[in-house]
């Protein structure tokens, strides 16, 4: 089996830089779908619409964070298979989890749409946006299926050494999804259940592209009927390592919700800068997410191959880059996002623009913290220690719900500002003390390989 994109060999971080590339702009149009959406919607329907769209975010993430968490497990196998030459086990493990991967999804998004607004009530969502944040998000569940889909099969294509034609299908539907948002909401007028719809029908389409892909065109992985048959021991292998991962997200997110309600209490105005806000930060985070998502594919097929001197050295060299990426995005939400914020505004508004502010800059301040997380639970991803994302998620959480329920009465919007990069460090401190401890373990091995004479032995760049 051979990509383009060798990872078992030559420059460890050419490899990573190169295969992170497409994965940063695929994300970046995966995350077009809500950014479009709340954009348009900001602009085309009102600030009230603005605000229900994002208040649902936590809400929406507890959700789609369980269900692509577990996808994100379930292909761990089958970057291990890959670095070890075992095309059976490839094909098995990504046949059986492109079934798993539809039945929980369907599932997941029968009960969301049960539970979709006593959650939104639980959070505080304020009773003038209600309706149509519930409208939004009940769209939405419809495409939980499609997503956990189309996020397997990427995963898929990326556990194999693939990176960039997963890229070129989401360029497809986030254009898709730019014109139906438009014809949906500016032309029809269907307000925000219009630019649900227009997620559901682009994310439709980006499954079925990826899914045509993994099936029917990639060479590295031939799976056949057998393999999409669901099989009980494959299958309790991938859940086992894809529930810790689905509730690191979930648990993140019911931290999240409660520092919503924290937010949802200062009114519109600051829930809509905010949300704002937020979506900027998420897109500077995005180079330092796929340098870790790359890492986490490094790893896995390094791991497979047991080159684990390989893993070691390149892990330091990530780590050092990704913090300095982090620098430079810190400088770039300090310069550019207030401007950015204005192209979610119909019409300029003082207090949204001091919210939106405040949180820019808290979060420039101690990015560095998201970047040392991105390495390190990402690497311990790829090794299959997924339980260390447990752990990850607990330090977030306890890091949100510390700042919305005793720091936000006594300070105020400072402290929501602030949850983050808590969150962020009280994450980092477990995760890099179980790293240290595994890195050691694989030092020890790699001096045993070294002794029986066997290719993990050799130098590597």
């Amino acid at each position: 089996m051979k990509t383009k994109n060798n990872m078992l060999e030559g420059n460890p971080v050419k490899s990573i830089i190169a295969f992170a590339v497409p994965i940063m702009f695929s994300s970046l149009l995966q995350y077009n779908y809500t950014l479009v959406d709340n954009i348009i919607v900001g602009r085309y329907v009102s600030t009230s619409a603005l605000a229900a769209v994002g208040s649902v975010a936590p809400v929406n993430s507890f959700v789609i964070g369980a269900a692509l968490g577990l996808t994100s497990g379930f292909t761990i196998p089958v970057a291990h298979g890959f670095g070890a030459g075992d095309g059976k086990k490839v094909s098995r493990y990504a046949g059986n989890s492109i079934s798993l991967a539809f039945i929980i999804g369907v599932v997941i998004a029968v009960t969301a749409h049960v539970f979709s607004t006593p959650l939104l009530r639980l959070i505080g969502t304020p009773g003038d946006i209600i309706g149509l944040s519930a409208a939004y998000v009940n769209i939405l569940y419809y495409a939980v299926p499609f997503q956990m889909l189309s996020n397997n099969f990427t995963a898929i294509s990326r556990a194999v050494g693939e990176s960039k034609k997963p890229l070129y299908f989401y360029v497809v539907s986030v254009i898709l999804n730019f014109i139906l948002d438009l014809v949906f909401v500016k032309s029809l007028l269907l307000g925000v259940e219009g630019a649900a719809a227009a997620t559901l029908i682009s994310q439709a389409a980006a499954a079925l592209m990826t899914g045509i892909y993994i099936i029917k065109f990639n060479k590295n992985v031939k799976i056949g009927k057998k393999d999409l048959k669901p099989d009980l021991k494959t299958s309790l292998r991938q859940i086992t390592l894809g529930v810790p991962v689905s509730i690191q997200f979930t648990v993140t997110s019911i931290g999240s919700m409660c520092m919503q309600s924290a937010v949802n209490s200062f009114g519109s105005d600051v829930i809509a800068g905010f949300t704002a806000a937020g979506r900027i930060e998420n897109l500077t985070n995005l180079p330092m997410s796929a340098l870790g998502v790359a890492t986490q594919t490094f790893v896995g097929q390094n791991y497979g191959a047991k080159k684990y001197k390989r893993i070691t050295s390149s892990v330091k060299k990530i780590f050092i880059l990704d913090v300095a990426v982090s620098v430079l995005m810190s400088a770039a939400l300090l310069l550019i996002g207030a401007p950015m914020v204005r192209l979610f505004m119909s019409e300029y508004s003082e207090s949204i623009m001091h919210a939106a502010k405040r949180y820019l800059l808290a979060t420039a301040q101690c990015y560095s913290l998201v970047a040392v997380l991105f390495v390190m639970r990402n690497t311990l991803q790829g090794l299959g220690f997924t339980y260390a994302n447990m752990i990850a998620g607990a330090g977030e959480f306890f890091g949100r719900i510390s700042v919305a329920f005793i720091f936000t009465p006594l300070i105020g919007f400072n402290a929501v500002c602030y949850s983050a990069p808590a969150a962020w460090l009280l994450a980092d401190i477990p995760i890099t003390v179980i790293y240290i401890v595994k890195s050691k373990k694989f030092k020890k091995q790699a001096l045993e390989a070294e002794r029986e004479g066997l290719p993990d032995a050799r130098k590597t760049p």
